[in-house]
């Protein structure tokens, strides 16, 4: 019997070890994608899931992205990213801030982040196979921070075809839950560097508040 419990133990740690080394191989085939993307153009529904409340908000969004770069626009704000700055818009004040994330705080405003940094403190394994919303064969991999920061856990569904991104779902530690799902993707963009860029020129009267140190 303590035979037989043993070889369970050790079918059961091969497993886990074989899910873990082949999510990390998607995981940098995804990577790879990315870089080679030479500009990234997307439209995606999200849903956002207030934890215990029982609340929810839907909204539609499109995102430039280009290397560490970004520019994201929601019904309710803008926000850029030149690879040091952001800058976060609200259309209803009028009013942009200013600052400078660290590397947690931009995986928790435009999660495609994390194809970046996915080595960061994260454990990964494989989760399956799925079929997505547009009828696409994928692969299923999840992430489950190793540390304390803000995002828990993130579900990623990878296109076996582009090796990029079908849907994403992140957990925070508050309880809120967002799934995105991409609905168009086109690579080969190459975005001048001012998409990146708050351009105040461009929102007469805005009111600049900035917190960076």
């Amino acid at each position: 019997m303590k035979r037989f419990i043993g070889i369970c133990l050790y079918m059961l740690v091969n497993l886990t070890v074989m899910q873990a080394q082949k999510a990390e191989a998607l995981f940098d085939k995804a990577a790879a994608a990315y870089e080679s993307a030479n500009g990234i153009s997307a439209s995606f529904a999200a849903n956002v899931q207030f934890g215990k409340q029982g609340d929810s908000e839907s909204f539609e969004a499109t995102v430039e992205m280009k290397g560490n770069k970004f520019y994201l626009i929601t019904p309710d704000m803008r926000t850029w990213y030149d690879g040091t700055t952001l800058w976060t818009y609200m259309l209803r004040t009028n009013e942009v801030n200013i600052t400078t994330p660290s590397g947690d705080e931009l995986e928790t405003v435009n999660p495609m982040i994390l194809l970046r940094r996915y080595n960061k403190g994260f454990k990964l394994s494989y989760t399956g196979e799925s079929t997505s919303d547009l009828g696409k064969m994928a692969d299923d991999v999840k992430l489950v921070s190793k540390g304390n920061r803000d995002i828990e856990e993130v579900d990623l569904q990878i296109d076996r075809a582009t090796s990029l991104p079908l849907r994403i779902s992140v957990t925070m530690k508050n309880g809120v839950r967002s799934v995105i799902r991409i609905s168009r993707m086109k690579t080969g963009v190459n975005q001048p560097e001012s998409v990146f860029v708050f351009n105040a020129a461009d929102y007469p009267g805005v009111l600049e508040v900035d917190l960076r140190n």
